[in-house]
């Protein structure tokens, strides 16, 4: 398995990064999309198709949608971001009440309507952070790389309340604290990198907050359906890293959230 995880790493991400900072314009849209769409095959299956065309037409939907935004140009837009956020509250109050309602989200149309406001935000948010020059994109994916190692080793040598053990067992509020640290730190460091005002500092490191726990909760809503659906990984597309949406979910939350708040900073 370890083995299997270096391998997949060793070329995924190269391809990452070229992909993100490597091209502008359509070449970027398009290739944001397609981890995009990837991620909407999967929400098929945790929305409860698992084969077949029935599959596939979320997907081809959405896909459909996103070149309709492209032609148009409101890839760019705001309203999509705005979408996200309003989804993502939702999204909030149904993880900390999992199971007690379980049965607002349980149909398959709600959770296709779920990954729809998961998704297309968060592919709009893509765009509107690398239309700034890279830079944002760059600090919002540190950020959700930093909270994760910051809560897995807070949470594995200091970690004892669960945060939500019916949702995901092994996560702490210790380790969220710890990720909240790191990520505090990361947005000091960059605050001094793009010479921010006093001001200015003091908005990206609250922005930092806000997006790094939106973050966790990507994480744990994406947790909460593959329970629902009694499955481990999104799927096995990256051989021992499971799928696209487990390496994106926290993503899918941070980078349209962040894409909003950018605009205060001056991004």
């Amino acid at each position: 398995m370890l083995k299997q995880r270096i391998l997949t790493a060793a070329w995924l991400a190269p391809l990452a990064l070229v992909g993100l900072f490597g091209l502008d314009g359509i070449a970027f849209a398009l290739f944001t999309a397609a981890i995009v769409l990837l991620g909407a095959w999967e929400w098929a299956n945790l929305a409860g198709l698992e084969a077949g065309a029935r599959r596939w037409k979320p997907v081809l939907g959405l896909g459909a949608l996103m070149a309709l935004l492209g032609l148009t140009g409101q890839h760019l837009a705001s309203w999509p971001l705005w979408l996200g956020a309003l989804g993502w509250l939702v999204n909030l109050r149904w993880v900390v009440g999992y199971p007690a309602r379980l049965a607002q989200w349980r149909s398959t149309a709600m959770r296709l309507a779920m990954g729809l406001w998961v998704l297309l935000p968060a592919w709009v948010g893509f765009n509107v952070l690398h239309e700034t020059g890279g830079v944002w994109l760059l600090f919002v994916l540190l950020l959700v790389w930093g909270a994760d190692i910051g809560a897995y080793f807070v949470g594995k040598s200091l970690g004892k309340r669960k945060l939500a053990p019916r949702v995901s067992p092994g996560k702490t509020r210790e380790g969220v604290i710890g990720g909240l640290v790191v990520t505090g730190l990361l947005a000091l460091v960059f605050a001094d990198w793009q010479a921010l005002s006093f001001g200015a500092t003091l908005a990206l490191v609250a922005a930092t907050a806000v997006v790094t726990l939106a973050s966790v909760v990507g994480d744990l809503l994406e947790s909460m359906l593959k329970r629902h659906r009694g499955i481990k990984d999104s799927s096995q597309l990256l051989p021992g890293h499971g799928g696209v949406l487990d390496r994106i979910d926290s993503l899918c939350a941070a980078v349209p959230l962040f894409a909003l708040l950018a605009g205060g900073l001056g991004a």
